[in-house]
C-alpha cells in the first residue's frame, strides 16, 4: 500500500515535507557579493562546485521531495556543473512553502554556470510543488548545455494553495505573476553576473508548468525569444478543462472496475471524456491518486462555493462567478513568439483531446499557427515515473522535450526550421532502454 506522500509526490502535488536546509558555500568562496537579484526581499548566495542535482543533493540546494516522481529512474545526470546558486523569496504574505525554513512563498532558485552559453532559462512547477522540481526533468539538462536557469515556487504551494488569495482564481493568477517577476529579475541579474544581456531568454515547463509558457507567451512575449510547453494544463472558460472531465472519471470509473452490467456503459462514458481507449491499464492508477485530489483541489480554488460531492460536479451548470474565475486565467491562443508544445497521447490526467489538441486549434483560430508546432508522442502519459512501471507500454516525454529545446534552439540561432507538427509513432525498434534519452520529432 502506497503512502500518502508517495501518492502526492506521485502525483505532482506536495504534503509537509522536510525543508532542504541550505549548507555552506564550496570552493574558493563566492566571487559575486554585489550580485543582486531585483526585488528579492532576501537572498543567499553561493558558489557550487556542482549545481546538477548530484552535487545540490549533497549540499542541500535542492529538495529531492520535489522532484520525485517526475522522471525516470534511469535518466542519467550530467557531469558536474560549477557554478553560483542563487536562492531567495520576494516579499508575499503566504508560507505553504517551507524549504529552508523559512516558511515564505514567491521563493526562488537563479542558477549562473561558470561556462554560460549566454542564454537564460526560466520556469515555473508543475503540480503544486515548490521552486526545485524541475531540477532533474529540466535543470541538469539545460545547465549541461551551459544556460543559466531559473525557476519558481509559483507563490504558493501543496494541497492548500487555495487558501492563498482573496478572490476564487486568485492563487492561480499569482502563478503567472510570479513567473513575469522571476523572469524580469533573472534576465536582470544575469546581466549583471555575466556583463552582458542573456539572448536567448527562453520559458519551458511541464502541466502547470507549461500552462505558465502558454499565458506567459501569450502576455508577455516581449520577455521572451521562445518557449516549450511540455503538456500544460489548457484553462478556458468555455471549456474543455479539467473541471469538466474528471468529475466523469470519478463518476464513471468506479462502475467500470465493478465489472458488472453497466461497465461497458462506464467505459464508453470515460472514453467519451477523453481517456483514450488504450490507455485503461492507467486508469486503476490515477483514480487511485491523481482524478479525485486534483479534482477538489482545483474545485476549491475555482469554486470554492460548491458544497456537493465531486462527481456530482456539473462546470457548465455553476454561477457566473466561476466562469469568470477560469475567464480570468484563462488562455486564449494568441501567442506572440514561437511555441513547441509536445503532449502523450495516454495522457490520463491531462487527456490530449481535451487539453492540447483544443489549444493548438485555439492557436490557429488566432491566427498564430506559423508560431506553433505540436508534437504528439504516441505512448507518452503525463509523468515519465510511470514508464518505469510500463516500459514496454510507455514511452517517456523528457528526451522529446529535449529534442523539441534544441530544435527551438536552432530555429532561433540559426533559422533552421522547425520540425512540422505531427504525432510521433514510438519507434518500432527502439528498446526501452533507448527511449530513456532519444526521441526524434522528424
Amino acid at each position: 500500500m502506497r503512502t500518502l506522500v508517495t501518492l502526492l509526490l506521485a502525483a505532482g502535488l506536495t504534503a509537509t515535507a522536510t525543508p532542504a536546509v541550505l549548507a555552506e558555500p564550496e570552493g574558493p568562496g563566492c566571487p559575486t557579493p554585489r550580485l543582486r537579484v531585483p526585488g528579492a526581499q532576501h537572498q543567499e548566495v553561493a558558489c557550487l562546485a556542482d549545481l546538477t542535482t548530484a552535487g545540490t543533493t549533497r549540499t542541500g540546494h535542492t529538495d529531492p521531495a520535489d522532484w520525485a516522481g517526475l522522471t525516470q529512474e534511469a535518466l542519467p545526470v550530467p557531469d558536474p556543473v560549477p557554478g553560483v546558486q542563487v536562492d531567495g523569496y520576494f516579499s508575499d504574505d503566504s508560507t505553504t512553502n517551507t524549504n529552508h525554513g523559512w516558511n515564505h512563498d514567491a521563493q526562488f532558485v537563479l542558477r549562473l554556470p561558470e561556462n554560460w552559453n549566454g542564454g537564460l532559462v526560466v520556469s515555473g512547477t508543475p503540480g503544486n510543488r515548490e521552486q526545485y522540481a524541475n531540477d532533474r526533468a529540466i535543470s541538469d539538462w539545460v545547465l549541461s548545455e551551459g544556460y543559466a536557469f531559473a525557476a519558481t515556487d509559483k507563490g504558493n504551494t501543496g494541497v492548500g494553495f487555495a487558501a492563498d488569495g482573496d478572490r476564487p482564481g486568485d492563487a492561480i493568477a499569482e502563478w503567472n505573476h510570479r513567473l513575469t517577476q522571476l523572469t524580469r529579475a533573472a534576465k536582470a541579474a544575469t546581466t549583471r553576473h555575466y556583463h552582458r544581456r542573456p539572448d536567448p531568454t527562453l520559458v519551458t515547463g511541464l502541466s502547470n508548468g507549461g500552462y505558465l509558457v502558454r499565458w506567459q507567451l501569450e502576455n508577455h512575449p516581449e520577455l521572451y525569444d521562445g518557449g516549450v510547453d511540455w503538456e500544460g494544463t489548457l484553462w478556458s472558460e468555455n471549456g474543455p478543462n479539467l473541471m469538466e472531465y474528471l468529475p466523469t472519471a470519478l463518476s464513471a470509473y468506479p462502475r467500470y472496475a465493478d465489472g458488472g452490467p453497466g461497465a461497458a456503459a462506464a467505459h464508453a462514458e470515460l472514453v467519451a471524456a477523453g481517456f483514450p481507449e488504450g490507455s485503461e491499464f492507467l486508469w486503476e492508477y490515477h483514480h487511485e491518486v491523481y482524478w479525485g485530489l486534483t479534482q477538489r483541489i482545483y474545485r476549491e480554488e475555482i469554486d470554492p462555493g460548491f458544497d456537493g460531492d465531486d462527481t456530482d460536479y456539473d462546470y457548465r451548470q455553476r454561477p457566473v462567478e466561476v466562469h469568470e474565475a477560469v475567464e480570468r486565467i484563462g488562455l486564449t491562443g494568441r501567442i506572440g513568439k514561437p511555441l513547441l508544445t509536445l503532449h502523450g497521447t495516454l495522457d490520463v490526467l491531462l487527456p490530449i483531446s481535451e487539453d492540447s489538441d483544443v489549444y493548438a486549434d485555439m492557436v490557429r483560430e488566432r491566427g498564430r499557427g506559423e508560431l506553433h508546432r505540436y508534437y504528439r508522442i504516441e505512448d507518452g502519459t503525463h509523468t515519465d515515473s510511470l514508464v518505469d512501471a510500463f516500459p514496454d507500454r510507455l514511452r517517456a516525454l523528457t528526451p522529446c522535450h529535449r529534442t523539441a529545446f534544441e530544435s527551438l534552439e536552432s530555429f532561433l540561432a540559426e533559422g533552421t526550421p522547425l520540425p512540422p507538427s505531427a504525432t510521433i509513432p514510438r519507434p518500432a525498434k527502439a528498446t526501452p532502454e533507448d527511449l530513456v534519452t532519444t526521441c526524434e520529432l522528424t
